[in-house]
């Protein structure tokens, strides 16, 4: 007897499916008896296997079942992947997000294989259950976009059908492990970064949206989970009694139209009490100091949650301030207001150009060029003069707030934020020469360096999520830096012994130690330099001298399994004991995220141990072990024979067990040391 009855769509899919899982048992089972030598030529098969079922509904779970045996067959040999308990959850965004068909599918068995970890479906031998659901649970917090946000442009045209894989396995793992630890996970790292008071808040507040979409959702079961996020979203989108239920700002202003000043005054204290609470600024926020400003500016102060010291900066500037709210202060650039808040109670005010070096850029004109570089990046809701002042407003306020986005070029970074902290009016005529004129002019030993005539920079191309004084200033100095490279072509050493002064300023120390050899890449006389580096910043060796002013410095970049990755730039900003009565240097690293497991036990604190906003600490051995380039002053001598030896021996160990392991008596693994 024939059956007319068709298939339904569901049935249809399970067909497929099976198909293509019966495929891939077929793929796995070709390799796993294959001979070791011909092994590796069939697994490109066996991934394409593995492609097809992910790209059907219900194939995650199918290859979840058989991620012990494709793991044995070797897919994850010769990579990272192939070490799970060195993986770093935070870089799973752009596997998952990458064009390569290879690359995503690794990333998909990665965590499905994790998955069965978790489950204790697969007993790994590298990792426990309990490891691995903390490791997934934070892959869902950093791709919660996936999740829940809908697909962009940009993914379609990069990606195409791979994001039906990236987005199925995200998925996947929720209903796995549950929503309940996305959003603990999540709010857990929110607060992490917001720690370090970044001045770039858009990925956070991104977060948050999806918190409070997560939680609206009657169709997600958060259980317990998500009790903190209230103060998170308060701050975003409600953080008085007037904007509770997120009305709108047309709403609230009529509300505040109707309030005596008694209830202005408790709206204003709100506010501040949010923003300084969290680091972030509701666009209520600033549609009541454009309020404030016009019917009653006294309570300004209250609504910037200002000091004593920040209330008498305002009395004394307060045409200024005005100026600067009225041109750039809106519900669109309010994150602009933390900035303000933050540069009152810095007094730099004070200081005698910096007020004028304000009014000029309350009326300073944006080339075109830079108008629509501005757009670009933030859009046409305001003029671009208002987001550059926004930018230089959260710069001067948070000058360890900055980061280099995903560019490489943390040197002109780290300029503007010594700038910033250190010499705040070239800061301004940085951004009006770059803004207004489309070009900068340095000198380099006495030589007139310019933007417009250099060659190419480090970055071959300056990404746009970038703060806007770094979206316009950056590009420039990225040229002139690399310019002033090209000037040392053909002196002996290495460039940065003269370009780090010239570039940063005049308090960057003369005197200039490396421990690696530039023409061979391998350690040279570490001894020294470690006794030299203890003698020039340690209190206990350089006659208790404290720090004056910040210095460049350059650090090996390590991953959680102490390996090298790179050449990095950063910032020594002080030195001091910690609660604990431990010595640390605190620094400040232009790498958008502070926080860092540099391996070997070396893990970069935020938090917790007497940083400031926006520093990351280091005991300093720890820190000492990962140093290659610092500057001091060449008049300032001390005795390195006073340190101890054993002190000098515990930090070589740490060199050679990380960054400098085939660099001693060996083939460096790069001889250059990159741009610092």
């Amino acid at each position: 007897m024939i059956n007319h009855q068709k298939n339904t769509p569901a049935d249809d899919i399970q067909e497929e499916l099976a198909i293509r899982v019966q495929q891939l048992d077929d793929a796995i089972k070709l390799v796993s008896v294959s001979l070791a030598l011909t092994r590796p030529g069939k697994i490109p098969k066996l991934l394409d296997s593995v492609r097809q079922v992910l790209m059907v509904e219900g194939g995650c779970a199918a290859v979840e079942a058989r991620a012990e045996a494709i793991e044995k067959c070797g897919v994850f040999a010769g990579s990272d992947w192939a070490y799970p308990q060195i993986l770093v959850p935070s870089l799973t965004t752009y596997s998952l997000r990458s064009p390569q068909m290879e690359t995503v599918v690794i990333e998909a068995l990665s965590e499905l294989r994790l998955l069965a970890v978790a489950k204790g479906v697969y007993q790994h031998p590298q990792l426990s259950a309990e490891q691995a659901h903390h490791y997934l649970a934070q892959v869902l917090a950093v791709n919660l976009e996936l999740l829940f946000g809908v697909p962009t442009e940009a993914e379609r045209e990069q990606q195409g059908s791979l994001a039906t894989i990236s987005r199925g396995v995200i998925r996947h793992l929720a209903e796995r492990i549950g929503y309940e630890h996305v959003i603990d996970q999540l709010i857990d790292e929110i607060w992490r970064v917001l720690n370090q008071r970044p001045i770039q808040v858009a990925g956070v507040q991104q977060m948050i949206t999806q918190i409070a979409i997560c939680r609206n959702n009657p169709d997600i079961d958060l259980g317990g989970s998500g009790s903190g996020a209230d103060r998170l979203i308060s701050s975003l989108f409600g953080p008085t009694q007037a904007c509770r239920e997120d009305p709108g700002v047309d709403v609230y202003r009529e509300r505040l139209a109707a309030m005596d000043n008694a209830a202005l005054q408790s709206e204003a204290t709100g506010c501040a009490r949010a923003m300084h609470d969290t680091g972030l600024v509701s666009p209520y926020h600033g549609e009541l100091v454009r309020y404030l400003m016009e019917h009653a500016p006294t309570l300004l102060s209250e609504a910037m949650g200002l000091s004593g010291t920040g209330r008498d900066c305002l009395l004394c500037y307060q045409g200024l301030v005005h100026a600067l709210i009225e041109q750039g202060i809106y519900p669109q650039t309010c994150q602009g207001l933390y900035g303000l808040a933050l540069m009152l109670e810095r007094g730099i005010l004070y200081q005698a150009p910096v007020a004028p070096a304000l009014w000029r850029q309350v009326q300073l004109p944006v080339s075109s060029f830079n108008r629509e570089r501005i757009e670009l990046a933030y859009g046409t809701m305001q003029e671009p003069r208002a987001w550059l002042i926004q930018g230089v407003l959260s710069m001067l306020g948070q000058p360890l707030g900055v980061g280099q986005g995903n560019n490489p070029t943390c040197q002109s970074a780290r300029a503007l934020s010594m700038w910033a902290y250190n010499d705040p009016d070239y800061l301004l005529q940085m951004v009006t020469w770059a803004a207004r004129d489309d070009e900068i002019i340095m000198h380099f030993e006495g030589q007139p360096v310019s933007s417009r005539l250099s060659g190419a920079g480090v970055a071959a191309e300056i990404t746009l999520d970038l703060d806007p004084v770094s979206l316009l200033v950056v590009p420039h100095l990225d040229r002139i830096y690399a310019e002033m490279g090209r000037l040392c072509i053909g002196r002996e050493g290495d460039p940065h012994r003269w370009v780090n002064p010239e570039f940063h300023g005049w308090w960057s120390g003369r005197g200039f130690r490396i421990n690696v050899d530039v023409a061979t890449g391998q350690l040279e006389d570490l001894d020294g330099f470690l006794r030299h580096f203890y003698v020039s910043y340690h209190p206990y060796y350089n006659g208790n001298q404290p720090l004056i002013h910040p210095q460049p410095a350059g650090i090996a970049v390590t991953d959680s399994a102490a390996r090298f990755i790179g050449w990095h730039a950063i910032t020594i900003l002080r030195v001091a004991l910690d609660q604990q009565d431990q010595m640390r240097i605190y620094f400040f690293n232009p790498n958008n995220d502070s926080g860092q497991d540099w391996g070997d036990d070396i893990v970069v604190s935020t938090s917790g141990n007497g940083e400031r906003f926006g520093e990351a600490s280091l005991p300093f051995e720890a820190f000492a072990s990962r140093l290659y380039i610092f500057h001091f002053d060449p008049l300032e001598r001390g005795n390195p024979d006073a340190v101890s030896a054993e002190e000098i021996e515990r930090i070589m160990a740490l060199v050679h067990r990380s960054w400098g392991a085939d660099r001693v008596n060996g083939e460096a693994l790069q001889a250059d040391p990159g741009p610092v």
